[in-house]
C-alpha cells in the first residue's frame, strides 16, 4: 500500500493516512485555495480520499478530529519545514541511468560526507561539481548523511521527523534526484543514511495519528518505535515502505542503517529481517544492486547472517572495533569506550577477525560482549579510521590530523585502506581537512535547546575532557564545521591527497 499523497490515474491525487483510533480525518488544502475534504476510514485504520485536479502541486494538512491540523506522516516535500503544510510532488524526473546496475560491495570505496557542511552553499546541487574530483582519487560510493526533513537549517539529520521529505533547505526532492542522477553518470554508487530506531522531538507528530511508539522499551534518543506491540504491523510498513520508496523514487543504492541496537523487537521475525527481504525482492525487480548497511555496537553477526541460518540477512555492518583500535594505538586515549582497547592484538584480531570483541569480558561494558565474525566474508564489515561520529562527538569535533602526527595519519589511511574490509572515508579526510566537524542544530524550541547543551556535557563526562563545549544551536558552530576544499592541493595537505589516491589506487590493482 502506497501511504502519503500520490498522482494516480487521470490527474487525481490520492491521499492516504494510518489513523486507526481517530474518529475523523480530512484533508485540509491550504494551497492553492483552502478547502476541507473529508476521508474514508477502512478496516484496517487507513483513512483515504481522491482530489480532481491535483496537477498543482497543493500544500495541505490532515485535521484529526476536528481540531489538530498535522503534516502528513509521510510527507514528499515540507517546503515551509517541520511545523508547516506538506506539498505533493510529481515524482516524474528526467532520470539518465537506465544503464547503471550499482557496484559490489566488495568493490566500494565509500565517502562519507555530511550536506550542508560540504560546501559553502550545503545544498545538493553544490556536491554535483565536486564530484569528478573525488572520482579522481578513486572513490566510487558517496554515503549521505540524514536527508530526511528535520527542524531548521541546519543539523545532522538525526533528528529529522518527516522521513519521507528530502530536507528542503539541501535542495528538497529535484536537487536530491538531480545529485543521484549525477553521482550515477559519474560512475559512483549512493548510501543514504536513514534512522529507524527513533525520531527528532521537535515537529515529531507521529503520535497524534497513532500507536508509531511505545514506552514498553527506551532509547537514549527518544521514545522506542512500535515495532513489536499491538498495531505494529502498519508502523513496520511504513518504515519498509520508506526504504523502498527511497530506492523506487531517488535510485539510490543503499541505505545505512543507524543505530539498530536502538531499534527492540522480540518477535519472531524481526522487522530489520522483513526489511531485508523486502529490498532483496525490489533488487531482484529493479534489476539493480541493493544494499542494507546497518551501524550496529552489538558485535553480533546475525545482523549479516543469512536468513536462511537463522539471521537477519543484511549486508554488511560497521565495526567500530576495528576505529576503536587503531584509535587507541595513534592516540594513546584511553578513557570512555576507547578503556577496551590500546593492545596492538586488538588491532591484529581486528583485521584478521573483524570483531574484537566477539564475545569476552568488556571493561568499559562490565559483562561479556559480542560473539565470533572471523566467517564472515571481509565485505560484510565496513572499517573506517574517522566518521561523523567519532569525530563529532568529541567535545571540540577534533579530527585525526588534529590530534596525531602527518606520519601517523598516514599510517592510519594505510591500515584502512589496505584492510580486507570495505573502506569508508570522511569528507575531507582523504588531505587532511583540519576545520572540526562539531554537533550542531537548528530547533525553535527554548527548552529542547537548553536539554540538547545540557545533554551534549553530560556525554562529554567520561571521557573527561576539559573546558566548555561548543554551542550545538551556535550559527558559528556549524559554520567552523564546513570543510575547506581549497587546500586539497596545497602543500602538505596536497601531499597527503597524492597518498590517498596511491592507497586506492594499489587496492584496485592488487587484491
Amino acid at each position: 500500500m502506497k501511504i502519503g499523497s500520490w498522482y494516480g490515474k487521470n490527474g487525481q491525487c490520492e491521499f492516504t493516512v494510518w489513523s486507526p483510533f481517530s474518529n475523523t480525518v480530512s484533508l485540509k488544502i491550504v494551497s492553492p485555495c483552502e478547502k476541507i475534504i473529508p476521508m474514508e476510514k477502512d478496516a484496517r485504520g487507513y483513512w483515504k480520499t481522491d482530489v480532481d485536479g491535483s496537477r498543482e502541486m497543493p500544500s495541505y494538512f490532515y485535521r484529526i478530529n476536528d481540531e489538530k491540523d498535522r503534516p502528513d506522516p509521510a510527507s514528499h516535500h515540507q517546503p515551509e519545514g517541520v511545523h508547516g503544510p506538506s506539498r505533493v510532488v510529481n515524482h516524474t524526473f528526467d532520470w539518465e541511468d537506465g544503464h547503471w546496475k550499482g557496484i559490489r560491495l566488495a568493490d566500494m570505496i565509500i565517502y562519507e560526507l555530511h550536506t550542508g557542511a560540504f560546501t559553502p552553499e550545503g545544498t545538493f546541487d553544490a556536491i554535483i561539481p565536486r564530484l569528478p574530483e573525488l572520482k579522481d582519487i578513486g572513490i566510487n560510493t558517496l554515503e549521505i548523511m540524514p536527508v530526511a526533513q528535520f527542524p531548521g537549517e541546519r543539523n545532522w539529520g538525526y533528528d529529522g521527523v518527516c522521513l519521507y521529505a528530502a530536507q528542503h533547505s539541501y535542495g528538497g526532492p529535484e536537487g536530491f534526484k538531480r545529485l543521484v542522477n549525477a553521482c550515477h553518470k559519474n560512475g559512483m554508487a549512493v548510501v543514504l543514511d536513514v534512522v529507524y530506531n527513533h525520531l527528532g522531538p521537535e515537529g515529531n507528530y507521529l503520535a497524534d495519528f497513532g500507536p508509531y511508539f511505545t514506552d514498553r522499551y527506551k532509547t537514549p534518543w527518544g521514545d522506542a518505535i512500535n515495532f513489536d506491540g499491538p498495531y505494529s504491523n502498519p508502523v513496520r510498513q511504513f518504515f519498509i515502505n520508506n526504504a523502498i520508496y527511497w530506492f523506487t523514487e531517488y535510485h539510490v543504492d543503499a541505505l545505512r542503517l543507524d543505530a539498530i541496537h536502538g531499534i527492540y523487537d522480540f518477535s519472531a521475525r524481526p522487522f530489520l529481517q522483513e526489511l531485508g527481504d523486502a529490498v532483496r525482492k525490489q533488487s531482484a525487480q529493479s534489476g539493480r544492486s541493493l544494499f542494507l548497511i546497518p551501524e550496529s555496537d552489538l558485535n553480533d553477526s546475525k545482523v549479516v547472517t543469512p536468513t536462511e541460518n537463522g539471521g537477519y540477512g543484511l549486508d554488511t555492518q560497521w565495526s567500530d572495533d576495528f576505529h576503536h583500535s587503531l584509535h587507541t594505538l595513534l592516540t594513546g586515549e584511553n578513557r570512555g569506550y576507547y578503556l577496551d582497547f590500546g593492545k596492538i592484538e586488538h588491532m591484529a584480531k581486528a583485521i584478521k577477525e573483524g570483531f574484537v570483541y566477539s564475545g569476552g569480558y568488556s571493561e568499559f561494558r562490565k559483562r561479556n560482549h559480542g560473539n565470533s565474525s572471523r566467517d564472515l566474508p571481509a565485505e560484510q564489515m565496513v572499517v573506517f579510521s574517522q566518521n561523523h561520529d567519532q569525530v563529532g562527538n568529541r567535545m571540540f569535533g577534533e579530527r585525526l590530523s588534529a590530534l596525531v602526527s602527518f606520519e601517523a595519519v598516514k599510517l592510519a589511511a594505510g591500515a584502512v585502506l589496505l584492510s580486507p574490509y570495505i573502506p569508508l572515508l570522511f569528507m575531507g579526510e582523504e588531505y587532511g581537512e583540519d576545520a572540526p566537524f562539531l554537533y550542531f542544530v537548528s530547533h525553535s524550541d527554548h527548552a529542547l535547546i537548553n536539554a540538547v547543551r545540557q545533554g551534549r556535557k553530560r556525554e562529554f563526562s567520561e571521557f573527561q575532557w576539559q573546558g566548555e563545549p561548543p554551542d550545538p544551536q551556535g550559527v558559528e558552530t556549524f559554520q567552523k564545521s564546513k570543510i575547506r576544499w581549497e587546500k586539497r592541493r596545497e602543500g602538505i595537505h596536497g601531499k597527503l591527497l597524492a597518498f590517498y589516491k596511491h592507497l586506492i589506487t594499489l587496492r584496485k590493482t592488487i587484491p
